[in-house]
């Protein structure tokens, strides 16, 4: 249906959610066969809400919000969980001959052919957004099944339970792939198994915040535990030292790479994974959410022949995703690219990772050596984390090499006092390092609820302070697409500092931080926390999310 495709894109120009360059772009971009909504979708023209609203509009049929839906549970058994997944649509109820389907795409005739055909019923549509299906296609389908028939056959003794975790077929073998899978629908970066005194909690991290997802019986504990050591190769039998592992997975038909960490405490062994999403975009620096000063200074330092280029900031701050994006784009066959991580998170094509492994003498300082005998144009350092590290690191970047690597410190400025407390040469510093970029995650307002609010006094206060003036603040109100929190995905905020020579001269002779400072603000260094409050005048994200990371001075 040509005609319809193209009056999507006029529709949506019309309505003024997108604009005629965004179209041509998305209409460029798409690949072959990709519908326009999706390609809008992942270019981050529209939301799904907009492009429902706009469906219903265009193609008369109701959108319906799934969220606290009445479903009819019996309906499940009509439409199989494979199909529903495949097709993005879950029965809502039934009238007569009727049965009434929520659909991501009511377009696709194929789907519904296939379900009248299956069920015998007539399909009458409504539309849904893809994120909405998947989540409650996790949260009803198969929802507690596993769990009875789990309970009801619980071996005792250790050697059963390790059957048990083994059997591919085994309910805990269900319930599991159910937990990771509900992590992945809803995009949780890491899953936390936490064993308590009377039940076993399972939580999920989704834009920096945990929240539970489901309490488990004490009993199920060992058997759950035992296999996702499984799983990761762990040793099933060791319970009193942590041990680390990674799970190699497929997820509704997307690979999933999951690194495996446990840690006994007094109620049982606490299990966390990290999910490494193997399908997302995070490796394109445009996409980091960069600002148009800070993108340009952070291209020029990294496509500089050498020098050493550091990004900071605490744990789960995006620092390893800016990285990768930096070595994506410097990328290319006349260059050869090593990097030395702990662990390798991401396998990257056309570039020599090497894994460190402390066991047999394979530390940050000693693979770097190795690498240099390698004639490499660019090394990659997981991280930096003690002098020689990084006095390795300083001699590489004189010797004509690019050196980009993270370390764990406030700000941009508190790193070169970091690097002196190290007890590297003051004048090594200096002659090494292009810049250093320090980076947090703030989570972004969901763009379906957003409402613009006047500013509170405060707030008016906190922009005056840094020079800025603040017209209104958008929040969001809460809406079945962000679970109720007004905040969907996440963005970095960046200070990037380009040291120049007058900086070099100022850390060469040792003098205070404040005239490191005093240069950085007259060099018009954006620092965290105005790129924080420049975002939430765009109405990105909210002053509470910026005064969560970066500290007001």
């Amino acid at each position: 249906m040509p005609h319809t495709r193209k009056r999507l894109g006029d529709l949506l120009v019309e309505a003024g959610l997108i604009s005629e360059d965004q179209l041509h772009s998305a209409l460029k971009e798409k690949s072959k066969g990709q519908r326009l909504g999706d390609a809008l979708l992942q270019l981050g023209f529209i939301t799904e809400q907009q492009l429902i609203e706009v469906l219903e509009f265009q193609l008369g049929i109701p959108h319906v919000s799934l969220y606290r839906y009445p479903f009819d549970t019996k309906l499940f058994s009509l439409v199989p969980k494979e199909t529903a997944k495949r097709n993005l649509l879950i029965p809502l109820k039934k009238e007569g001959e009727k049965l009434f389907v929520a659909m991501a795409d009511p377009m696709d005739f194929y789907a519904m052919d296939d379900l009248r055909l299956a069920t015998g019923f007539q399909i009458e549509t409504a539309i849904a957004t893809k994120d909405d299906i998947l989540r409650s296609i996790s949260k009803y389908y198969d929802v507690d099944e596993g769990l009875e028939e789990l309970l009801g056959n619980l071996p005792g003794t250790e050697p059963e339970q390790e059957e048990i975790a083994v059997d591919e077929d085994s309910p805990v073998v269900r319930l599991v792939n159910q937990i990771l899978s509900n992590a992945v629908t809803e995009k949780a970066s890491d899953i936390h198994i936490d064993p308590q005194e009377t039940k076993v909690i399972v939580r999920y991290r989704i834009d920096g915040v945990l929240r539970t997802e489901k309490a488990l019986p004490k009993n199920m504990q060992n058997v759950l535990i035992a296999r996702i050591k499984i799983m990761a190769n762990l040793d099933i039998t060791e319970h009193r030292i942590p041990q680390d592992g990674r799970i190699k997975i497929n997820l509704d038909f997307h690979p999933v790479d999951l690194r495996v960490s446990t840690l006994p405490t007094v109620f049982g062994e606490k299990i966390v994974l990290r999910i490494l999403d193997l399908g997302s975009s995070l490796n394109d620096i445009n996409k980091l959410g960069f600002n148009r000063l800070n993108h340009q200074r952070f291209v020029n330092m990294i496509e500089q022949p050498n020098g050493i280029v550091l990004i900071t900031g605490p744990t789960g701050s995006g620092k390893s995703s800016t990285l990768y994006a930096a070595l994506n784009r410097l990328n290319s066959e006349d260059v050869n690219i090593l990097t030395i991580e702990d662990p390798v998170e991401y396998q990257l094509e056309g570039i020599n990772q090497i894994q460190v492994n402390p066991n047999v003498g394979m530390t940050f300082a000693a693979g770097l050596r190795s690498i240099l005998r390698q004639d490499p144009n660019i090394i990659m350092v997981g991280e930096i984390r003690d002098k020689e590290t990084v006095e390795v690191a300083i001699r590489a970047s004189l010797t004509g090499h690019l050196v980009l690597s993270t370390i764990h410190t406030n700000d941009s400025l508190g790193t070169i006092t970091r690097l002196a407390d190290m007890g590297v040469e003051p004048f090594l510093v200096a002659s090494a390092l292009s810049g250093i970029v320090a980076q947090r995650l703030v989570r972004k307002v969901c763009r379906d609820c957003a409402r613009k609010q006047e500013p509170t006094r405060r707030e008016i206060e906190i922009f005056a302070k840094r020079g800025l003036k603040i017209e209104s603040i958008t929040r969001g109100a809460g809406c079945s697409s962000c679970n109720m929190t007004g905040y969907k995905g996440r963005i970095a905020l960046h200070e990037v500092l380009v040291i120049n020579d007058e900086m070099r001269r100022i850390i060469m002779n040792g003098e205070s931080f404040t005239k490191l400072r005093e240069l950085s603000i007259k060099h018009k260094t954006i620092f965290l926390i105005d790129d924080g409050l420049l975002k939430v005048k765009q109405g990105v994200t909210t002053t509470e999310e910026i005064l969560r990371v970066a500290i007001l001075e």
